[in-house]
């Protein structure tokens, strides 16, 4: 799918203090910008920001980093943040980056999880190595995460969940520690569920959420 330019992004992102403008310059300080040692959990294509703000709302104690490719799509996000002016979360920040660049900006043990919320499924199998559940993800997450650090990826697409499943059985350093093919009817792992704008489309359409936890093998 093509993405709208719009005109006005990058004098928004730049105008937000909240935005990095240089991630990789904080490589192992992001103790530092955030001026905490909080844990830092990130979200991988935040979309509009709905989770990711809920979530810095609801946690003050942990510090979130949201990271999105296209200008077009972080500003919708930001603009979000923006509205909020003084009840704006302050344990909250957004980078403009390519996904797969993660381990040039975030030092080994640096991120203590990371979200993956409705990511493309890229279905061709020829780009099967760029989702984000992919192997060659899965390694790169392996290169940031602290040693109890978590993965969590939801989904309505099942031949993406399977897929995921199938990629993280095959790993030798992750294992699944929950899983579910109707995340919204399980109230274990339902419990504490923040829902981004996909999820809630999604859901009032009658389509089944998938989850899967991943972490390190013992």
């Amino acid at each position: 799918m093509r993405l709208r330019n719009i005109p006005r992004a990058e004098s928004v992102l730049k105008a937000c203090r909240e935005v990095v403008k240089e991630p990789a310059l904080n490589r192992g300080c992001w103790d530092k910008v955030f001026g905490n040692e909080n844990p830092v959990f990130i979200e991988i294509g935040m979309g509009k920001g709905q989770f990711l703000l809920t979530m810095a709302e609801q946690n003050p104690d942990v510090n979130f980093i949201g990271i999105e490719r296209y200008s077009s799509v972080l500003l919708r996000a930001v603009e979000k943040y923006m509205e909020r002016e003084t009840q704006a979360p302050a344990n909250i920040r957004f980078i403009c980056m390519d996904a797969a660049d993660i381990a040039d900006v975030f030092a080994k043990g640096e991120v203590s999880g990371i979200y993956l919320n409705f990511s493309d499924p890229w279905p061709k199998a020829r780009h099967a190595r760029r989702r984000l559940t992919s192997k060659e993800y899965l390694s790169r997450y392996d290169k940031i995460l602290a040693s109890d650090g978590v993965v969590e990826f939801k989904t309505d697409n099942r031949g993406l969940f399977e897929f995921s499943l199938e990629e993280i059985r095959e790993s030798d350093v992750w294992e699944i520690k929950e899983r579910t093919f109707d995340l919204h009817g399980d109230e274990a792992m339902n419990r504490g569920n923040v829902m981004t704008e996909y999820e809630e489309k999604f859901s009032a359409a009658g389509n089944p959420i998938c989850k899967l936890r991943a972490v390190r093998k013992a």
